[in-house]
């Protein structure tokens, strides 16, 4: 089980307000994220639903295989795995019951809740409870980055894909190397390469990326942008 210290994804968003970025996003074609898809919702009167529809053993029964997945898990996990692992119907149902079992654990003021990071699902300890559990050395080593490695990450993140010319224009310096020691923490990887002569790289982030920063997907960065 993972600890999650106060979302860094705000320093992220104070990295990149240094910048003046275009509004481009999903405009390239092959842009591997889809910046213009909106994640799958399930709305509360379907919840209500399907989950008066089974019965306190069955609801019971269904929650503890998802909690038990949920804690041996070692990384985040997808609600389709998740339904195949815990013997339900769907992914929905899965997301259906990470909702209430989230809703139980607000009730009870319980240290633990699922969070959806990283195209996942993963248990783990509530941000207030990080200063204490470092006490008994449980919270993960944090990833430190120089402030130009964390200002060529911002200009990736938002801009992505991007060009590495493009991230040189953004912040005024050369990029290369840092690029490079991006890549080799597994924070940026190579997305695909540019209609554009030569058809030089473009870069954009990793699941790595999202986890480190507490995101649930790419298209969380737009939020971040208001």
């Amino acid at each position: 089980m993972r600890t999650r210290s106060p979302k860094p994804a705000i320093q992220l968003r104070s990295v990149a307000h240094r910048y003046r970025f275009d509004s481009r996003h999903g405009s390239r074609q092959h842009s591997p994220h889809g910046w213009l898809r909106a994640p799958g919702t399930t709305s509360s009167l379907d919840t209500t639903i399907h989950l008066e529809s089974l019965s306190g053993e069955d609801l019971d029964g269904r929650l503890s295989q998802l909690e038990g997945i949920l804690f041996l898990a070692r990384e985040p996990i997808s609600s389709r795995r998740l339904s195949e692992l815990a013997g339900l119907v769907d992914g929905t149902e899965a997301r259906t019951l990470i909702s209430y079992l989230n809703e139980r654990y607000e009730q009870d003021q319980r240290a633990i809740h699922v969070e959806h990071v990283a195209g996942g699902y993963r248990l783990m300890t509530r941000p207030v409870f990080a200063q204490w559990l470092r006490l008994i050395n449980h919270t993960p080593v944090a990833t430190r980055l120089s402030q130009p490695a964390m200002e060529t990450l911002a200009v990736v993140a938002f801009q992505q894909p991007v060009l590495r010319v493009e991230v040189e224009a953004i912040r005024g310096v050369a990029c290369g190397e840092i690029l490079r020691q991006l890549m080799e923490r597994d924070l940026v990887r190579i997305a695909g390469r540019s209609e554009e002569l030569g058809r030089p790289y473009l870069y954009g982030t990793t699941r790595v990326f999202l986890e480190m920063f507490g995101l649930p997907e790419v298209e969380s960065l737009l939020e971040l942008r208001a």
